[in-house]
C-alpha cells in the first residue's frame, strides 16, 4: 500500500500577454550585457537605456496584467511553489548576480588615473548626460549605484501600487518610499552638488548614516557649507536624530521612518516585497536578531562618543588621531578611526549591501533591517518602551489562516499574537500594515492609542472566554 503524497496546489496558467511582457524583461536584461561590454561608447550608451526601458515598462505592464485582473487583495499563492520566490534556482541566481554587482560596485569600480570604472565603465559613463544635467559634472560609481536603486525604488513601487491597490495605507505608504528615495535621497543631493555644496542626504540620520555625526563630516559640512547651509546641515542632523526621532516614535512608532522615509526600507518594501514570506520565524532567528542588532548599536554609538572625546581632546591625541598603525588594526589609522573604517567595512559595506540586498531572494527583503541596522535598534527600543503605537488583535474573530504571519516581513509569528487578543508591542515591528492587509476577518489594527492599557489583550477574547466557559 502506497504512503498517500500531498498533491500540489494549482497554479494559475501563464498567459500569452504575460509570457510576452517577461520576454520583454528577459531582453532588457539580455541587453545590459552589451551595455556593459561593448568597445564602442555610443552602442553600449543606446543598449543601456534600451536595458533601462525595456525591464522598467516590461515590469510596469506585467503588474498591471497580472495584479489588476485579479481581486482585491493579498493574495500569496503558490509562492513556495515557484522557483523565484522559493529558494529555487532562480532565486539563487538572482541572489548570485545581486552580490556580485554589490562586491563589484564596493571593491572593484573605483576610478584609475583615467576616469575607468573597470567593469561597470560602460554602464557609469553612460550616465555621464544625465549626471551633467543633475549634478554638474560626470557620474561615477556611485551616481550609477543611486540611479539604479532609486530606477528599483519606483518600478517595483508601481508594481506594489497594482498589488496593493485596494488598500488606501499601502498606496500611500508606496508613493511615500517612492517620494522620499527620489525627491531626498537623489535629486536634492545632486543639485547640492550641481551648486558646489556638499552631497547630504536628508532622509539619512545617525545612526543608519553614522559618519553624519563624526567630528571630520561635521568638520566637511561646515567648511563645503558655509556657514549658512553647512550649519543647516549639521542642524537637521542632530535634530532629527535625538529630538524628531523620539517624538515622532512616540507617536507613529517606528513605521513613521522605516516604512514610508528610509531607503532601505523602501527597497525593501518593492523591490523586496516578492521576498517578504521568507524571513525566518523561529526563536532561533529572534535570538540571533537580539544578539546582532544590539551590539551594533552599541558598537557605533561607542566609536561616535570616542571620536568625539577625542576631539574634545579629553583622550589622548595618539587614540583618535592617524598615525603608524602599532595601535590599530587599520594601517596608519588610530584605535578609534580604524575602528570606524572596521565598522563601515563590515556593516556600512558587506552586512547592508553585499548581505542586506544581495540576500532577498534567500532570507527575505528585511534582513539588514532585521539584524544589522542600528536605526532600526534605536527606534525599536524607542517604540517597545516610549511609544503609543501598537497592532491591536481580536481573537475572537481570528481563523488563524497564518495569512499574517506568511506576509510578515520582520520574522514575527503574528498569528500566535492574534489568536490569544494580545496586542503586538515588538522592537522589530516596522508597521507595515501587511498582517492587517492581509487579514480577511479585520482581526488586526493599527493604532496610535494611549499607553495606558497598551500591553493588554482585547477585552473582547476575554469575553469570548467566559461565554464558553459558562
Amino acid at each position: 500500500m502506497s504512503s498517500p503524497t500531498l498533491s500540489a496546489a494549482p497554479t494559475t496558467p501563464v498567459s500569452p500577454a504575460e509570457k510576452l511582457t517577461l520576454t520583454v524583461i528577459g531582453l532588457g536584461l539580455l541587453a545590459l550585457l552589451p551595455a556593459t561590454f561593448d568597445a564602442d561608447p555610443w552602442r553600449a550608451q543606446l543598449f543601456f537605456y534600451v536595458a533601462l526601458g525595456l525591464v522598467s515598462a516590461g515590469t510596469l505592464v506585467w503588474a498591471a496584467r497580472t495584479f489588476g485582473r485579479r481581486p482585491a487583495g493579498v493574495q500569496q499563492d503558490n509562492l513556495w511553489q515557484r522557483s523565484s520566490t522559493g529558494r529555487g534556482a532562480v532565486a539563487w541566481l538572482t541572489a548570485l548576480v545581486l552580490t556580485g554587482f554589490y562586491v563589484i560596485l564596493y571593491w572593484f569600480s573605483s576610478p584609475d588615473e583615467h576616469g575607468n570604472f573597470g567593469v561597470l565603465n560602460n554602464l557609469v559613463h553612460a550616465l555621464d548626460p544625465l549626471s551633467q544635467v543633475l549634478r554638474n559634472r560626470p557620474a561615477d560609481q556611485w551616481f550609477l549605484y543611486g540611479t539604479f536603486y532609486t530606477l528599483a525604488v519606483l518600478v517595483m513601487g508601481g508594481r506594489a501600487l497594482w498589488k496593493y491597490r485596494h488598500s488606501p495605507y499601502q498606496r500611500i505608504r508606496t508613493v511615500s518610499v517612492m517620494f522620499f528615495q527620489l525627491g531626498f535621497a537623489w535629486l536634492l543631493p545632486g543639485l547640492l552638488l550641481a551648486l558646489q555644496k556638499p552631497e547630504y542626504y536628508f532622509s539619512y540620520f545617525w545612526p543608519l548614516k553614522y559618519d553624519y555625526l563624526f567630528p571630520g563630516t561635521v568638520s566637511y559640512l561646515l567648511q563645503d557649507g558655509g556657514p549658512g547651509l553647512g550649519v543647516f546641515l549639521i542642524f537637521w542632523g542632530v535634530v532629527m536624530s535625538f529630538v524628531g526621532t523620539p517624538i515622532l516614535t512616540y507617536f507613529f512608532g517606528k513605521r513613521w521612518y522605516c516604512s514610508w522615509v528610509c531607503g532601505c526600507g523602501g527597497l525593501a518594501e518593492t523591490a523586496g516585497d516578492p521576498y517578504r514570506h521568507l524571513s525566518d520565524k523561529s526563536r532561533g532567528a529572534w535570538r540571533w536578531e537580539v544578539r546582532l542588532i544590539y551590539p551594533i548599536l552599541v558598537l557605533i554609538v561607542l566609536v561616535t562618543a570616542l571620536l568625539w572625546l577625542g576631539a574634545a581632546g579629553v583622550l589622548p591625541a595618539w587614540f583618535t588621531t592617524a598615525r603608524p598603525s602599532q595601535f590599530s588594526l587599520v594601517t596608519n589609522l588610530s584605535p578609534v578611526d580604524g575602528l570606524g573604517k572596521i565598522y563601515g567595512f563590515f556593516i556600512g559595506s558587506i552586512f547592508s549591501g553585499v548581505i542586506g540586498v544581495g540576500f532577498y531572494p534567500l532570507l527575505g527583503n528585511r534582513v539588514w533591517c532585521r539584524f544589522g541596522c542600528p536605526m532600526a535598534a534605536y527606534l525599536g527600543l524607542l517604540q517597545k518602551h516610549f511609544s503609543r503605537f501598537r497592532i491591536s488583535t481580536n481573537g475572537a474573530q481570528c481563523i488563524s489562516c497564518g495569512n499574517c504571519s506568511n506576509v510578515c516581513e520582520m520574522g514575527i509569528d503574528v498569528k500566535q499574537y492574534a489568536q490569544r487578543g494580545e496586542p503586538i508591542i515588538r522592537a522589530s515591528c516596522v508597521g507595515c500594515g501587511m498582517c492587517s492587509t492581509a487579514c480577511p476577518r479585520g482581526v488586526l489594527n493599527l493604532e496610535n492609542g494611549p499607553r495606558e492599557g497598551r500591553y493588554q489583550a482585547s477585552p473582547l477574547i476575554h469575553a469570548d472566554s467566559l461565554r464558553i466557559l459558562s
